[in-house]
């Protein structure tokens, strides 16, 4: 796999770990930081998989050529 389009990859993982970090000190509770890990790692791996089916979006990863 290699990386098709960095800002994407990039908001995504400033994502991850602003949650995470918010999860770590206890400014949001484990209940409302988990949906929205899910929903960002989702989002990311649901556009890989669109890629692979050659659905056409601007995916986060794309298959090597």
């Amino acid at each position: 796999m290699t990386l098709a389009n960095p800002p994407k990859a990039l908001i995504a993982l400033v994502a991850l770990i602003l949650i995470s970090g918010l999860m770590a000190i206890g400014a949001i509770t484990t209940e409302a930081g988990i949906p929205i890990f899910t929903m960002i790692v989702g989002y990311a791996i649901g556009n890989g998989m669109a890629a692979r089916a050659g659905v056409p979006v601007d995916p986060i990863l794309k298959a090597k050529e």
